[in-house]
């Protein structure tokens, strides 16, 4: 059995006590954790209100969120939280342990929305704003939230039936009352375990149905603080190479991520207050290359968190050259691992950045956290996902004895970390298929140890990611069946060059000549995300199955598997 855990071995013990030691700035002990004993940082904020008051203390003045039509200071913000908070209270029961959701794309109002309804010790439900109608409706009738607050543009999509009298509030015409509201100038004094949810987070699951991860105070502060340590051992290390560092004095990011996802909110607008980080959205719409880089050169930012596709399209971007991109001193991402290509092309045109490249392996129901690689061993060791974070435990093991298995072979990659979810939203059975009675959490992922790296062989139930989105086939294939002409369906990911990977859909249609690839695609559309709807289709006579019936993705369109039921 091998288990590995934070600091691998390049770690002396001197150093290893200058951080995580007892005093040291990251000291860490061990805690009963929802039931498991887990390591966990010792001297912790309980709430990421914390977080925030704290960032108002110590970063009065600084921009916290800079978007096109206003800027939020570290201090700044209090107010208008406040005001909002009551105004939910007073006005719509808000009260704690009640969801408010929100769908919208990033914009100053999410940002405090999201704070008021956290302020309450109430939940925000964060919709996937790429969503149709039909599938924030089901998010909607999953979570029962008492407000729902968006933009007119994801609020339009919604029929008056899918909200069954649900209070609505669009913020380009009725969030300003909100922040009118008068009242006390402090924030609510509710009382807030470190382990209370206080967001739900959307993925998809293997029924096909998207599945709300709760996410807690605990789990977000110890991926704040994971991500520090990481950082200062990192730095500790340069500094006993005898490598001159230049600290950061005032970090600036540009908010690449939406804030209905794990990276954009809760590992970045969150977290920012604890080291005083400015995060400058573009304004909303789809990501553009020239934007960010505008961005990046006029406010001096210092890092950037991007998929693989968007900083492949940055360094193919024909005016690259043309900004001033200085400042940037760090790139990290994650969600796959990056082709060697990638990083070859990233040390060739921004050799700055080069030795502060940080990659990751982790999941929503984590909060992000599993393992990771940075500097030099992000391109000595491009086809592995990296080593444990801090705090995290990691094993392989058998999916379906769940037996740990010995170093080098191939099983289901599970984790357990203080960062991990509470659980699904209403939904109990997964929750335990999902996390053991030790908390170790199953990720349906498959991989393998290797000298003390982890390597990713494959993705949970044929998961496909399109350029840093998560792909389940079934959802698209239970959309594919209820077409009246289509009798049996098959979604795969293919290879792209910049996205990663591209859905394409295998059809059986009931009869010769009935369909069409752009009729199949528009009825997708009318029920799905667009980048959930096929890039292409293709037709063929039947799909591949082994003797128990299971469809063979693999051999789909390979002439050899014309023969009905085929062998695994």
């Amino acid at each position: 059995m091998t288990t590995l855990t934070w600091p691998d071995a390049s770690l002396s013990e001197t150093l290893r006590r200058s951080l995580v030691g007892p005093g040291a700035p990251f000291e860490t002990t061990v805690e009963d954790v929802l039931g498991a004993p887990m390591e966990v940082f010792a001297n912790r904020p309980r709430t990421i209100l914390e977080i925030l008051r704290s960032g108002a203390e110590r970063f009065p003045g600084r921009p916290y969120t800079i978007f096109p039509d206003r800027t939020l200071t570290f201090d700044s913000i209090i107010e208008p939280v406040t005001a909002i908070a009551q105004a939910m209270s007073e006005v719509y029961g808000i009260e704690k342990g009640d969801r408010v959701a929100i769908a919208s794309a990033n914009r100053v109002e999410y940002v405090l929305a999201f704070w008021a309804v956290t302020a309450l010790g109430a939940l925000t439900v964060a919709l996937n704003g790429w969503w149709t109608g039909p599938e924030m409706a089901y998010a909607l009738e999953l979570t029962e939230p008492k407000l729902l607050l968006g933009d007119s543009a994801r609020l339009a999509r919604l029929r008056s039936s899918d909200l069954a009298g649900l209070p609505v509030l669009c913020f380009d015409s009725d969030f300003a009352a909100l922040e009118a509201h008068s009242g006390a100038g402090c924030l609510p004094s509710t009382t807030i375990d470190e382990d209370d949810a206080f967001v739900i987070l959307f993925t998809s699951g293997t029924t096909g149905r998207p599945k709300g991860a709760a996410i807690s105070h605990r789990s977000t502060i110890h991926f704040g603080l994971a991500m520090q340590l990481r950082a200062a051992e990192e730095l500790a290390k340069q500094k006993n190479a005898g490598v001159e560092v230049v600290p950061i004095e005032h970090p600036v990011t540009i908010g690449a991520s939406p804030m209905f996802h794990i990276s954009g909110l809760t590992c970045s607008l969150v977290i920012a207050p604890m080291n005083g980080q400015t995060i400058v959205y573009p304004v909303p719409g789809r990501w553009q290359e020239a934007t960010h880089l505008e961005l990046t050169q006029r406010h001096r930012a210092t890092a950037w968190t991007l998929v693989p596709a968007q900083l492949w399209r940055i360094l193919e971007w024909p005016e690259l050259k043309r900004y001033d991109l200085s400042s940037l001193r760090f790139i990290g991402g994650g969600s796959a691992v990056w082709p060697p290509e990638l990083l070859k092309q990233l040390a060739a045109k921004l050799p700055n950045v080069r030795p502060r490249l940080a990659l990751g392996y982790g999941l929503t129901e984590t909060n992000g956290l599993g393992t990771s690689l940075r500097g030099e061993a992000t391109y000595q060791h491009p086809d592995s996902i990296g080593s444990a974070s801090p705090t995290v435990e990691v094993q392989i093991r058998d999916p379906l004895t769940k037996e740990p298995l010995p170093e080098g072979e191939v099983g289901e990659i599970t984790l357990r970390t203080a960062t991990t979810f509470v659980g699904y939203w209403a939904d109990p059975d997964a929750t335990r298929k999902a996390i053991d009675d030790d908390r170790w959490f199953h990720t349906g992922d498959f991989g393998r140890i290797r000298d003390g790296l982890v390597y990713l062989e494959g993705r949970r139930s044929d998961l496909i990611i399109r350029g840093g989105e998560n792909v389940y086939p079934v959802e698209i294939e239970n959309r594919l069946v209820e077409h009246p002409g289509v009798a049996e369906a098959a979604v795969v990911g293919i290879p792209h060059p910049t996205l990663g990977q591209e859905v394409k859909a295998y059809v059986v249609a009931h009869g010769p000549g009935t369909l069409t690839a752009p009729e199949i695609q528009r009825w997708c559309a009318e029920a799905l995300a667009s980048f959930k709807v096929p890039a292409s289709v293709e037709f063929v006579s039947e799909l591949p199955r082994n003797a128990s019936g299971k469809v063979l993705k693999h051999l789909i369109g390979n002439p050899a598997a014309d023969s009905g039921f085929i062998e695994d």
